[in-house]
């Protein structure tokens, strides 16, 4: 939700609040007969509304506002927030309390006693309206909290729906584009004439690679397990373009178990690699590694190129703007990316931490 939306919420509540309360002070006044003097009964009934009436609620509805909804209710830490949200409301009624014997009823405060039990009951029932009003102003703070907050999520989840969608149709145009196709199909082709089952076997692997992108890129999450045999399966079809078996380097640490992960999160990074390595007759030209820990899942992904050598674009990929932005979609605050450049070395280290 926009700023300006929001703050004129605020101002839209408060606005409504004030009202109420001058309605129900001057209805009070007019029906009061102690106070004769027409100024005196203004200057007390603008105490009141600031002391009485505004103070607790302002103090309270911010506290609910920016410390408890986010902290504690948001969390589902339900009791918490009930215990919390009491003690809030009763410690600004206190203190507005005091603020309003000070400034309407000159004086110190050992006066608040000065009528015995009488005095100690006005106070109690004082301040226990006070806090019923803090209090309500807490809650509608809440709903408001809770209003903007709801519609923030359905907003970033209509944008990562979109995201997604542009993604999954940038990666089909990517990985369908006619000269990649036609040149994989080419090398198992002529794989085929020297080798059948081998051939046979990588066009297994181009077939698991098009049905994993046209039908497993719709899933939010997919297992981790699935995504690094799309990696493996994307690889074994691109070291076919070079006589070097030592071009690319690929390995896996640690233990996969059930993590999963967005889809295609990886493979882009891997996609630029071998876009830009542009000599295979390097030794291992690019390196391509996956380490898993308990809080961290990472990607080191390094490609050697020669610089005087000129890059063809030969098939489109993605930019690394449509892949930061989604990456903010789906790991916002929670991953790490550091690319790096050198005259010889392209390098992108991608960390996603769990939870």
């Amino acid at each position: 939700m926009k700023k300006s939306i929001v703050i004129l919420i605020h101002i839209g509540f408060w606005v409504c609040y004030l009202l109420l309360i001058i309605i129900i002070l001057a209805v009070f006044y007019r029906s009061s007969s102690h106070l004769v003097n027409q100024t005196a009964r203004i200057i007390n009934a603008l105490k009141t509304l600031l002391l009485f009436a505004t103070f607790p609620s302002i103090i309270t509805f911010y506290a609910y506002y920016f410390l408890l909804f986010p902290k504690y209710l948001q969390q589902k830490m339900y009791f918490l927030s009930i215990i919390y949200g009491i003690l809030i409301s009763i410690s600004v009624a206190l203190a507005g309390y005091i603020l309003l014997r000070y400034f309407i009823e000159t004086g110190s405060i050992a006066d608040m006693d000065s009528n015995g039990k009488k005095g100690r009951s006005t106070a109690i029932v004082v301040i226990g309206a006070m806090s019923f009003i803090a209090t309500i102003s807490g809650i509608i703070s809440l709903v408001i909290k809770g209003f903007i907050t709801w519609f923030n999520e359905i907003k970033i989840k209509e944008l990562l729906k979109e995201k997604n969608h542009e993604m999954e149709l940038a990666l089909i145009k990517s990985k369908l584009d006619p000269h990649l196709l036609f040149n994989t199909i080419n090398n198992i082709d002529t794989l085929i004439l020297k080798d059948p089952v081998e051939g046979s076997a990588y066009l297994n692997k181009l077939s698991d690679i098009i049905r994993f992108m046209l039908y497993d890129t719709r899933a939010d999450k997919i297992s981790l397990s699935k995504e690094i045999e799309y990696i493996e399966k994307y690889i074994s079809l691109q070291k076919l373009r070079t006589a070097n078996k030592n071009y690319v380097d690929f390995s896996v640490t640690g233990n996969i178990g059930s993590k999963q992960i967005a889809p295609m999160i990886f493979i882009p990074f891997i996609e630029n690699a071998f876009k830009h390595a542009n000599n295979k007759k390097l030794e291992n030209a690019i390196t391509v590694s996956i380490i898993l820990n308990d809080e961290t899942l990472q990607l080191l992904c390094e490609n050697r190129y020669d610089s005087k050598l000129t890059i063809r674009n030969t098939y489109g990929g993605l930019g690394n703007e449509l892949i930061q932005k989604r990456l903010n979609l789906i790991y916002a605050g929670n991953h790490t990316l550091e690319v790096n450049k050198t005259d010889e070395l392209y390098s992108v280290n991608l960390k996603i931490h769990n939870g």
